[in-house]
């Protein structure tokens, strides 16, 4: 059977698994999740413990200090950082209109000008058409995205419970996760059992790795420069761009859009801000990254988007998380499965004519 029909006949195959891991992803929704960000948790703090292994720790002790360490991080973050965000974010929304008013001032200024240089454009239909509903858009962007930051912000029992199961299963991951990803991998066939391993922390130590020492560089570069240039909300648009960076393409959506919203307050101010973050996200991503990670991914682009899509479809924000290093899993795995097909059998004696020797050259 030729390739291309191999292809042909897997491809429903791969659709029908995936919309079935969506369905039970999303009956087991809440389960999955936990046990997700359980996993991705003592997966990333794994390397801290192993060092303090290394100095004398007890496995046991290791994980609490790690764990310990980590909680005292997050809310140390969650107390310094949150409430500067969410007040920053109130007073952004409710200057939001007359950013709107504004840049729609400047762009009847525009027409005007045009007029008079005799160009053969008109905005008077773009700016009658495109600002009520654009406005409309971003502040209902603009308030989701603040009460999502507030939500996340006020725990209820639900929440704390969450945590609390999240926390418990991290560390047992944390003693444990050896015997449970041997027993997971076990199931996998013998030939694949250590590149699948190998192959999996691999890519995702690489990608986590790699998009947080962007997403740092890039939102503590941008915070410092947005100040600089006397940004509006410079500190809040520096660490919303960082943020968006942890995921793939998400710094350059994130510049464009705080580009957009100063845009329409001052046009030039948001002329020299784009320039400097352009400038900042070249030297992070094409300069800092490699020099730390070499290639991170080893995905083509194109496929790294369509991956954050699925993901984002399949398991929401979570998914969106997953997928680059999973899709890097998947590429690696049909690669070996390629690799493993097309090696010689061992009763192939690889165009030598005497068995005899074939069977000397076996010999230790």
């Amino acid at each position: 059977m030729s390739q291309s029909a191999l292809v042909l006949l897997a491809t429903p195959l791969v659709v029908l698994n995936v919309w079935a891991v969506s369905i039970i992803f999303g009956y087991f929704r809440s389960i999955l999740v936990t046990v997700l960000i359980a996993a991705l948790l003592a997966f990333l703090l794994s390397y801290p413990m192993a060092r303090l292994e290394t100095l004398g720790l007890k496995r046991g002790q290791a994980a609490i200090l790690v764990l310990v360490l980590a909680l005292v991080g997050v809310s140390g973050l969650a107390i310094t950082v949150l409430p500067f965000v969410i007040d920053q974010g109130q007073q952004l929304v409710v200057r939001l209109p007359d950013w709107f008013d504004s840049g729609k001032t400047q762009l009847m200024m525009l027409d005007g000008k045009l007029t008079e240089w005799g160009w053969p454009l008109s905005l008077d239909g773009l700016i009658t058409q495109t600002s009520d509903r654009l406005k409309r858009e971003i502040q209902s962007i603009a308030g989701e995205a603040l009460n999502l930051t507030i939500n996340v912000a006020v725990f209820t029992a639900n929440k704390l419970l969450d945590v609390v199961l999240t926390m418990v299963l991290t560390f047992y991951l944390l003693q444990h996760g050896e015997e449970v990803w041997g027993g997971v991998v076990g199931l996998l066939p013998g030939q694949l059992q250590q590149p699948f391993s190998e192959t999996l922390r691999q890519s995702f130590r690489n990608y986590f790795l790699g998009q947080f020492i962007v997403a740092s560089c890039f939102g503590t570069a941008l915070t410092l420069l947005f100040g600089l240039l006397n940004v509006p909300f410079g500190s809040l648009f520096g660490l919303t761009v960082g943020l968006l960076a942890l995921v793939p393409f998400g710094g350059t959506i994130g510049v464009v859009i705080v580009t957009l919203l100063v845009a329409l307050r001052d046009i030039k101010i948001a002329i020299p801000m784009l320039i400097a973050a352009v400038i900042v996200q070249q030297l992070v991503e094409n300069g800092i990254a490699p020099r730390v990670l070499g290639s991170v991914t080893g995905l083509n682009p194109f496929w790294v988007f369509i991956a954050i899509l699925s993901g984002a479809r399949v398991g929401g924000l979570l998914g969106v998380i997953v997928a680059v290093p999973a899709a890097v899993l998947i590429k690696e795995s049909l690669v070996a499965l390629r690799h493993d097909r097309q090696e010689p059998p061992l009763h192939d004696t690889g165009g030598v004519s005497n068995p005899a020797q074939v069977e000397a050259t076996a010999l230790p």
